[in-house]
């Protein structure tokens, strides 16, 4: 506070602090407690009330089909009969259009009731489609952090400025084309018919399944998400004095035991930090699961979320499983923090 006084002055300090604390209230705080506030209730209309909205919705479909009914029957040569049939609709709905407001006279206004119904109602199927996402979610998280650890030190202490330039290039470059294109680009590439399976059948061997399999959707994630991993690691081990490493060297240490005991406790929190972004980000994929499975396989849990809130219209279930979802995050958060011994300053710096 007192940093903050002395480089900007009292009103501008109090006017970064304002808006500073709208930002947190309104995009972060706010959102968060309106969707667990959310989960925790539902609308009870009661044993008849159920029935009743039952009937009406049954009734208004009725009005509907006899309003296509009236369409064709206007559609005819003019004639008695004619006259007849429409005169005869109409008063059919007009019929079904009393029975609904005497129903709707009835139909109580639904109660909130404040429960765990939205967390209970997630059943065994759901429960395991979301311990299938955390499981694979960690995996993604694995595999990244094999295939970018090397990266990022290679770059960091190895390179010359020139390559470790192009490299950056090379990893950057492509995150200017939208997600969604690049997730496209290897639904074509690991297709059955794709690149990758003619050159592996140029190789003399059968067609691998990728997408049917879902390797296809860890390959995709773990190319989606690649830079939340590298560049954290890198910025760690960037830092490191690399001294240390050719003193271990001259000491006869094997690089093995280099990074196990001088490389990887450095570079702790940038580990730390791009194993939960890519988490996370892992978690909340809607697109790369849907898309490298092309719909067919078993959904990722944030499908389950979309249905919830966009198919259903339930929003108070679609809260909880998205809350639940965040709980899973934080925990993994925490045992990120707990692994590899770092604390919130460690992480944000």
């Amino acid at each position: 506070m007192n940093k903050l006084l002395s480089a900007f002055g009292p009103v501008m300090s109090a006017v970064i602090l304002v808006l500073a604390g709208i930002w947190i209230a309104g995009m972060i705080v706010g959102p968060q407690l309106i969707m667990v506030e959310q989960s925790f209730w539902h609308k009870d209309r009661g044993g008849d009330g159920v029935v009743i909205s039952f009937d009406i919705d049954r009734l208004y479909n009725d009005i509907d089909m006899l309003s296509f009914d009236r369409s064709d029957a206007e559609a005819l040569e003019p004639s008695s009969n004619r006259d007849e049939k429409i005169a005869g609709i109409e008063a059919r709905i007009t019929e079904k259009q009393t029975l609904i407001s005497e129903l709707e006279a009835l139909e109580s206004t639904p109660k909130k009731v404040y429960s765990f119904r939205n967390y209970t109602m997630m059943g065994e199927s759901h429960l395991l489609i979301f311990l299938k996402t955390i499981l694979a979610s960690v995996a993604v998280t694995v595999i990244a952090f094999l295939v970018c650890y090397p990266i990022a030190y290679t770059v960091a202490k190895l390179a010359t400025p020139g390559k470790a330039a192009i490299l950056m290039l090379g990893l950057i470059i492509p995150y200017s084309i939208n997600e969604l294109l690049r997730i496209f680009a290897w639904l074509m590439i690991l297709n059955y018919n794709g690149v990758a399976n003619y050159l592996i059948g140029a190789l003399g061997f059968e067609p691998v399944p990728f997408l049917e399999s879902g390797a296809g959707v860890f390959v995709a994630m773990v190319y989606a998400y690649v830079l939340f991993m590298v560049f954290p690691i890198y910025n760690t081990v960037d830092t490191l004095d690399f001294s240390q490493v050719e003193a271990a060297r001259d000491m006869g240490a094997p690089m093995w035991q280099i990074h196990r005991r001088i490389i990887l406790p450095h570079a702790k929190p940038g580990i730390a930090v791009g194993c939960i972004m890519t988490f996370m980000l892992s978690a909340g994929s809607y697109a790369v699961p849907y898309i490298m499975t092309r719909g067919t396989a078993e959904p990722w849990f944030t499908q389950l979320i979309y249905n919830k809130f966009f198919e259903s219209n339930n929003w108070n279930a679609g809260s909880a499983y998205a809350f639940t979802l965040l709980v899973a995050c934080i925990v993994f958060i925490y045992l990120m923090m707990r692994l590899f011994k770092v604390g919130i300053r460690d992480i944000a710096q």
